[in-house]
């Protein structure tokens, strides 16, 4: 028991290492960056967001900073009056265009690469930047302009700025800011944004903004057409063709709340954690590390005695502050007292992220995944 509390230590130290080098070097949106000339193309997919489309609407409609800006939203099938949502929010606004796609997917796709491919392909008579936004993301009146600004002078072929994920119900408090935690307490950003190991690849499928010839000369969404995780897999289609990727903080100029409640978030993460580590066997030694990490010494806090529960204590602290360093960073430098409690239940989100993770094995086995009214076809 000393082994393993004092193993799970040292891991959950060695999270909160890269955490703290990652909150001192994570690159940021910049506000104050100089406006953009060049063409900027906006692309929407977007099923059954009749709620959410229109606010982003208005914050594209409120854009400062990009001469030459132009959205292309795809109503993807949708069944809950989307499309006359859209067209109200947009109140004949030219640099809007609204299209229809009837139908599932074509054999061989999942919806949203298929549904992505569809607006990139309205796009070809434009170069400059792409961007692909979901519809439940939320902008600051300077967000493009800060990321396309960003995008050029990182000399990327692919800029994901992180949005700050909203989480209000309690699942999403448990779930949702391991979505950022995950890689930044794992994965020094120095080293993976000017890395060109696929691997090593960070993308948030939210907010993605591309060089649109980089995004063209690899193929686009068709390379990943059959992929539930359509954000990391084109970012590593783009290291293996020689392209760059990386990812900065948009901190308090992009936030998405991508789930609402629990019910919409184990049917959102379960679609994709089955893809997660490569494999069951992968997942699972992937997930009795985490556990050893950040819930074995949490409960040698709690029970253990003498140098147990100091291991323990340590290993508890540096799991808390792994996680609101990478909270802190990807707020845009906000802590709450939510933040704070939430943290705290950080073992808590670690078993939850284990069940759901199994959750989603099982039913991948069983073939029954499905989104927005769509069963998926995982290749």
């Amino acid at each position: 028991m000393r082994v393993l509390v004092r193993s799970g230590a040292v891991l959950s130290g060695s999270g909160v290492a890269i955490a703290a080098l990652n909150a001192r070097t994570l690159p940021r949106l910049d506000r104050r960056a100089a406006a953009t000339t060049e063409p900027v193309t906006v692309c929407i997919p977007a099923r059954n967001e009749a709620a959410a489309a229109p606010a982003l609407i208005a914050d594209l409609r409120a854009q400062r900073g990009v001469a030459d800006l132009r959205v292309l939203i795809l109503d993807d099938d949708s069944t809950d009056g989307t499309g006359a949502a859209v067209h109200d929010a947009i109140d004949g606004d030219a640099r809007f265009a609204v299209h229809r796609r009837d139908g599932d997917p074509p054999p061989g796709w999942v919806g949203k690469p298929a549904a992505c491919a569809r607006l990139a392909e309205l796009s070809t008579a434009r170069d400059g930047v792409l961007v692909f936004l979901d519809a439940d993301v939320r902008l600051a009146p300077e967000a493009l302009a800060a990321s396309v600004v960003e995008l050029r002078r990182s000399g990327a072929d692919l800029l994901c700025p992180w949005p700050f994920q909203v989480a209000v119900s309690a699942a999403e408090r448990v779930l949702q800011p391991l979505l950022c935690w995950s890689w930044f307490a794992t994965a020094p950003v120095p080293v993976a944004n000017r890395s060109a190991r696929p691997s090593m690849a960070i993308a948030c499928g939210q907010f993605l903004v591309f060089d649109a010839a980089g995004y063209r000369a690899v193929g686009g969404h068709r390379a990943v057409a059959g992929s539930v995780v359509e954000d990391l897999d084109l970012a590593r289609a783009l290291r293996r063709s020689g392209g760059r990727t990386v990812v900065v903080a948009a901190g308090d100029l992009a936030h998405c709340r991508m789930y609402d409640g629990a019910l919409q978030a184990r049917a959102g993460h379960g679609r994709w954690l089955w893809t997660a580590f490569g494999s069951p066997a992968g997942a699972s030694a992937v997930l009795a590390a985490a556990l050893a990490a950040y819930l074995v010494p949490p409960l040698a806090a709690v029970f253990g005695r003498g140098r147990v529960r100091r291991w323990g204590l340590a290993g508890y602290g540096c799991a808390v502050t792994s996680r609101l360093l990478a909270r802190r960073t990807e707020s845009g430098g906000r802590l709450t007292a939510r933040d704070g409690v939430d943290a705290l239940a950080h073992p808590l989100s670690v078993v939850a992220l284990t069940a759901l993770t199994a959750d989603s094995h099982l039913r991948h086995r069983r073939g029954g995944h499905t989104w927005k009214g769509r069963r998926l076809r995982h290749l």
